[in-house]
């Protein structure tokens, strides 16, 4: 009682405040529940289920398509593949980002050098007791992660050294990695796209070709490492110069310098930047539908035409499925990255 007394209704302003804020709760969450759970449809095998105007979610549709969701038209007895490269993934990278697990160092090698290696054999194949799976099966929530994990992976790194050449007394190397940052920034990523995987073939030389998802990967890391950048760069900028000059008047170089003094510091001020270019990144994974590459939302706007569940309530019921699967990504990236802020700024606290 307290404590609604002090935050809900501690005056008649706060108290009209929240009395609007639960009618606004009531007016929607009442019908998204009832859409979503008690006039939903739970059981059937077609459209004819979903059908009626009383009807809500038709969550059959999820049910029959959640193999094309989740792995696109990779082949049904290769699928352990799959399953296994987003266990390893799940295995390294868990350990990884809890604090105080041993072996941090191999675990960081794991992930960058052997898993990277094993992912690429396993789901390409081609190779003795795995037969190869063309990157044109592969589509739903595999090519989101693929996508999206390259393009984080790559872009920190990236933008790290982007970040430190704009900022270096050489010019030449200030100025290319200016107009890297510009030329990239300034273009729309559906370009980006549309170059990597239309135009790009037009000025190789004869017979020389890449695949297509790897033309799409190699554009979103470049894209998304000069947005990174920038961001690298704000965290550079808000240091004061005397930790510099301390770390020179010590005699260290400029390699140790910034790799032990500088950037751990930088990086850390631009924690909420970082994170909000890998969420921006994780959204943006949907852009690659425009060159024939079905990521989730692809795919769910694929199975959408299929004639066995075309319902009024199917695609909207797809929609949310969707939505509600890169909201729990993007969700999860956020949170984290609120504790790792209050665990590194809790020797700062006063």
């Amino acid at each position: 009682m307290t404590w609604l007394r002090q935050n809900l209704f501690s005056g008649w302003g706060n108290t009209a405040l929240t009395f609007i804020a639960l009618w606004l709760i009531w007016g929607i969450v009442v019908p998204v529940l009832d859409w979503a759970i008690f006039s939903a449809v739970f059981s059937g095998s077609n459209r004819d289920a979903c059908l009626g105007a009383d009807k809500g979610a038709c969550w059959p549709f999820i049910y029959a398509n959640w193999d094309q969701f989740i792995y696109g038209r990779y082949p049904e007895a290769e699928r352990w593949r799959v399953n296994l490269v987003f266990f390893l993934g799940a295995a390294g990278l868990v350990p990884l980002l809890t604090p105080r697990v041993p072996a941090k160092l191999w675990n960081v090698i794991f992930l960058l050098v052997a898993y990277p290696v094993i992912a690429v054999i396993l789901l390409v194949g081609g190779r003795p007791g795995l037969p190869q799976v063309d990157t044109s099966y592969w589509g739903g929530l595999l090519v989101t992660l693929v996508v999206a994990v390259t393009g984080i992976v790559v872009s920190l790194p990236l933008g790290v050294l982007l970040a430190l050449g704009r900022r270096s007394a050489m010019p030449v190397i200030r100025m290319l990695c200016i107009i890297f940052i510009e030329v990239w920034r300034g273009v729309p990523l559906v370009t980006v796209l549309f170059m990597a995987s239309v135009m790009l073939p037009m000025f190789l030389p004869e017979g020389v070709n890449f695949d297509n998802l790897l033309r799409c990967l190699i554009g979103v890391a470049l894209f998304s490492s000069a947005y990174m950048a920038e961001v690298v760069r704000g965290g550079l900028q808000s240091m004061p110069k005397g930790q510099e000059e301390a770390a020179r008047a010590l005699g260290l170089s400029y390699p140790h310098t910034m790799l032990f003094i500088i950037l751990p510091q930088a990086l850390r001020h631009v924690i909420p930047g970082i994170v909000n270019t890998f969420i921006g990144l994780f959204k943006d994974t949907t852009l690659v539908l425009i060159v024939g590459i079905f990521d989730l939302l692809g795919q769910v706007r694929s199975q959408l035409s299929d004639p066995n569940w075309s319902a009024p309530q199917t695609a909207v019921t797809g929609y949310v499925f969707a939505a509600a699967m890169f909201w729990i990504f993007c969700f999860g990236m956020s949170r984290y990255s609120t504790f790792m802020e209050r665990r590194l700024n809790a020797g700062q606290q006063h």
